[in-house]
């Protein structure tokens, strides 16, 4: 057993993850057979089988699923060791995997990162977009170190730090422009675009159209904000976004915008980390540079 190493962790933790050796091994950066040897060698080390190979995927046995959960806090362990030396050093360096949720990242990542290249240059920036519930489960197994994303997301191992309230925005044909702006009920009776289920802006746009009516009778999906705002362009219907997204989703396409009724939909964006994480101090720091580069000019009422 003194042959086991953290390499030998990380590698079948990146197996267990995937299910399969091409995609485990392009996240490793290393090639399928390497991490096939790697994996055969763990197996004779330990003396019993970890896998089972199938065709197309792969299957953990009994022991291997007990070794996978005890593979993944060994390595969280070995990285919070990695992270109380970095916070020793005071300001933020090496390596930052930051994940971000697709409604925030393509507005908000690019001036995040400027401002940090400017304020943290030894800092080596790691972002990931992905929806909320693949962000929480990174964050937890310790995969990513911090996640901006729309609040509260409940998870008891996880500190929240709120950034900045942000309302959401109706977006019409062009054509409605004279139009009064329907109220939640007259909203739910439209032909609504919505992010595909899985998104949390999806969820809390649904529930201000149902906040005083059934829910919405006219539902179509796209993958995407800018997808939808294309798709209110034709003539298709209207959709919801937030206020960080105006400027980039709908400056070149056929529609018009208009603030809600109050009380108006909105949503908290905020970062989040372990609570156990040495790095909680220069989290805070992040945060606060982040809050400032998401500010918006306050709008009229």
């Amino acid at each position: 057993m003194n042959r086991l190493t953290l390499r030998h962790l990380r590698y079948f933790e990146a197996l267990a993850r995937w299910g399969h050796f091409g995609r485990a091994a392009d996240s490793l950066a290393i090639s399928q057979p390497a991490l096939s040897v790697q994996m055969k060698e763990l197996e004779d080390i330990l003396g019993a089988p970890l896998i089972e190979r199938g065709a197309r995927q792969i299957s953990l046995t009994s022991l291997g699923e007990a070794f996978a959960v005890r593979s993944r806090s060994v390595l969280q362990s070995v990285d919070e060791l990695a992270e109380l030396a970095r916070a020793a050093d005071g300001p933020l360096t090496g390596r930052l995997r930051l994940g971000v949720i697709p409604t925030i990242a393509p507005y908000l990542l690019p001036a995040v990162i400027q401002a940090l290249s400017a304020s943290h240059p030894q800092l080596e920036l790691h972002p990931r977009e992905a929806v909320t519930r693949k962000l929480i489960g990174d964050l937890v197994e310790g995969r990513l170190d911090t996640a901006i994303v729309a609040l509260p997301i409940s998870e008891p191992a996880l500190h929240e730090e709120p950034l900045f309230h942000e309302d959401f925005v109706l977006v019409r044909p062009a054509a409605d422009a004279g139009k009064p702006v329907p109220r939640p009920e007259i909203l739910s009776e439209m032909r609504l675009l919505l992010l595909e289920e899985g998104h949390c802006f999806r969820d809390q746009a649904l529930a201000f159209c149902s906040r005083s009516s059934a829910m919405p009778r006219d539902l179509m999906e796209g993958s995407s904000l800018s997808t939808l705002v294309q798709m209110v362009g034709a003539g298709i219907g209207v959709t919801l976004i937030p206020e960080m997204a105006l400027p980039l989703e709908t400056g070149n396409a056929p529609v018009c915008t208009a603030q809600l009724p109050q009380p108006r939909p909105s949503r908290s964006v905020g970062m989040v980390w372990r609570k156990t994480s040495p790095l909680s101090g220069q989290m805070r720091q992040l945060a606060g540079l982040v809050r400032q580069v998401g500010r918006r000019p306050e709008r009229a009422a």
